[in-house]
């Protein structure tokens, strides 16, 4: 299962000045970075090693005595993921088929945001606010730590990172401030459109 740290999808300045060049230099170059790292020598030459990242998680989300590979894998998968749910310029409302979905299970876009960044606000600690695919109905979920909605069988769609790490340098605790700038500046509608098959 080797992973790799993958090139950000765009420059490391891009994003400014809603999340800065310091904080990615951060997040990506050290505590991504360092996910990856610790998930492939956990996973070496054990039954994960030939997994698939999805796979392993899925497998040992709930075993205690895996926590560390879990946590590590997973931390590496929503990382990986949460760039691309990210653009410059990004933002706005989506169109398209995720449009019309939002607006019939949420009742409006307006609602699902709120829902979003209700979600992200209220984590306690560290964590995850995301817009998954449950059956074939979108909905808000958050999880702790390194948790994945994949592990309850959802599909994600959109990401949001919560970790202190994601936010703290240029928002300090003002997280529901992070929270607006990314919805209203950064999302990658065309991403998470993508992620509906």
């Amino acid at each position: 299962m080797s992973l790799t740290l993958s090139e950000l999808p765009y420059a490391i300045n891009a994003l400014e000045p809603y999340i800065s060049a310091r904080t990615l230099e951060f997040h990506h170059g050290k505590h991504h970075a360092a996910y990856v790292t610790n998930a492939n020598k956990l996973t070496a030459g054990t039954e994960w090693d030939q997994m698939q990242p999805e796979a392993v998680m899925r497998r040992i989300a709930n075993e205690p005595k895996h926590a560390a590979v879990f946590n590590n894998v997973a931390q590496a998968w929503n990382h990986a993921f949460y760039w691309n749910c990210l653009k410059p310029h990004g933002g706005g409302k989506p169109t398209g088929r995720l449009a019309g979905m939002i607006d019939v299970d949420f009742g409006s876009y307006e609602k699902f945001i709120e829902e979003l960044k209700n979600a992200g606000a209220t984590q306690f600690g560290s964590g995850w606010a995301w817009l998954v695919l449950d059956g074939a109905k979108l909905r808000v979920v958050k999880t702790p730590n390194a948790g994945n909605p994949l592990a309850d069988g959802l599909t994600p769609i959109l990401t949001v990172d919560v970790w202190e790490h994601a936010y703290y340098l240029d928002y300090q605790n003002k997280r529901p401030d992070y929270l607006s700038a990314v919805v209203e500046h950064l999302i990658n509608w065309e991403f998470a459109g993508s992620r509906l098959g």
